[in-house]
């Protein structure tokens, strides 16, 4: 099988495509045909190692996982002898922040892991563009605990994660600003925006409104510079850990001081987020945004293209069927 893989970390350069043996899977797992996938900016910071602080997870030196890849959507083609919730032929869905080896036209991942049956009528390009940034979303809705009626700011409301988080607070009821650059106000507006900014033309940390919740899903502010957008209890959520890593510090000490807080967003359980987006795609609550698809040919230019932050949505990576 082809695979899209690294010995080191680095930049997109250091990505090869080669020929490996498809995995058997052992009496616990499945082998799955990889069918789409997306190249993320999880699936960057694997590849690169940054922050440092990943190489604890995912290998000092070197990367434990050399395939890389971590949400895919495709076929099971053989299951091991104990696994019985699933079937040669489904169509299943699944992530693994850390590394699933879904850059490749096969993998194998335990029936216990992060995987699930797709919804029914899903394509499989549709399915990748469902989970990572979906899964990040969902995790700052939950760590939040926003609440219907809420008023929420969103600035990067154009990528994975902010396109997700968008149509989500609106499901839930919130009244949603959202920042993007000009080219995407439409499309943030037809996913349910009340308001929209454009980050070209205004600083949205100077906007007059006040909010429940800013949500930065690009971490280019600061708790600082968004206070004065919060009402008294309201809370700033950040993708990144900020200047100096102070994100997961203020998340401990500014909730003990009463007022406005900032919240971490730790990521929530992988496999029951699969049971929430497939309700909210079933239910015609949820729709991916799609930037563009490529091939396995063109892996070290979607790479480079992700880590630019110029993406809409998210980018497939679609294998031959």
């Amino acid at each position: 099988m082809r695979a899209a893989r690294r010995e080191r970390y680095g930049t997109p350069e250091v990505i090869r495509i080669e020929d490996v043996a498809v995995p058997t899977p052992a009496d616990d797992e499945l082998l799955i045909r990889v069918h789409a996938a997306t190249v993320s900016r999880t699936d960057c910071a694997l590849l690169s190692a940054s922050p440092f602080i990943m190489r604890f997870m995912t290998g000092l030196r070197m990367p434990r996982t050399k395939t890389l890849g971590t949400d895919f959507a495709g076929r099971v083609e053989a299951i091991g002898a104990r696994i019985r919730s699933f079937a040669v032929g489904d169509h299943v869905w699944g992530i693994n922040d850390l590394g699933a080896g879904s850059h490749a036209e096969y993998l194998v991942i335990s029936g216990g892991d992060s995987v699930a049956r797709m919804p029914a009528g899903l394509s499989f390009e549709d399915a990748a563009a469902c989970i990572e940034g979906a899964w990040y979303a969902h995790s700052v809705i939950e760590r939040a605990a926003l609440k219907k009626g809420g008023r929420v700011l969103i600035n990067g409301a154009t990528g994975a994660i902010g396109s997700a988080l968008l149509q989500m607070s609106v499901h839930l009821g919130a009244t949603v600003t959202a920042v993007g650059n000009a080219k995407n106000l439409e499309l943030l507006r037809s996913l349910g925006a009340d308001r929209v900014i454009d980050y070209e033309q205004a600083d949205f940390t100077r906007d007059d409104q006040l909010y429940d919740y800013v949500f930065d899903t690009v971490g280019r502010s600061t708790f600082g510079a968004c206070k004065r957008l919060l009402t008294p209890r309201g809370v700033y959520v950040s993708s990144e850990p900020g200047p100096g890593w102070q994100n997961p510090f203020l998340a401990v000490i500014t909730p003990a001081l009463g007022g406005k807080r900032v919240v971490f967003p730790v990521p929530t359980d992988r496999k029951a987020f699969l049971e929430v987006m497939g309700r909210l795609v079933a239910e015609r609550h949820f729709r991916p945004i799609i930037d563009r698809t490529v091939t396995l040919d063109a892996i070290q230019e979607a790479y480079a293209y992700v880590a630019s932050g110029q993406k809409t949505g998210n980018v497939v990576l679609k294998f031959a069927e």
